[in-house]
């Protein structure tokens, strides 16, 4: 079986999820990253309006339209949807494997749970389940 090569992420883009799952260690975060030439380049924060938030996420529909508005805009490409678990394990739930319909799109999973260590995974959907995908990060410049 061939080794799966890691998706590389810019440091930034990186550092702009884990400090928002950070400074929202309540509820579920979510948005979107937009790609330039497959190149991660912007990060879309979108408001969850789940009836609990702090366990399921639910993306506002007016601020993930208007995310890939701007995306468009900028000449920028649906890369990654991204959410994180403030008490799970950054591996994807039931909800998050149904709730998948974006089969070109990254899907990424922050976790606060592992003893103060912030954890950061990658999935990809096929044949209808996310199936992780190896994540590096370097420093990229535009």
């Amino acid at each position: 079986m061939q080794q799966q090569k890691p998706i590389i992420l810019p440091r930034h883009i990186v550092n702009q999820l884990l400090h928002q799952a950070q400074t929202h260690p309540d509820y579920e975060v979510c948005g979107l990253i937009g790609a330039k030439d497959d190149v991660p380049v912007s990060v879309y924060p979108v408001g969850n309006i789940a009836e609990d938030p702090k366990d399921h996420f639910r993306m506002d529909p007016e601020g993930q339209i208007a995310a890939m508005k701007t995306m468009r805009e900028r000449g920028e490409a649906l890369f990654a949807i991204y959410h994180s678990h403030p008490k799970a394990p950054a591996q994807p739930s039931e909800e998050d494997v149904s709730l998948a319909a974006y089969p070109d799109a990254l899907y990424l999973i922050i976790s606060l749970n592992t003893k103060g260590v912030l954890e950061m995974r990658g999935f990809l959907l096929s044949q209808n389940s996310l199936r992780e995908i190896p994540l590096g990060m370097e420093e990229i410049r535009q």
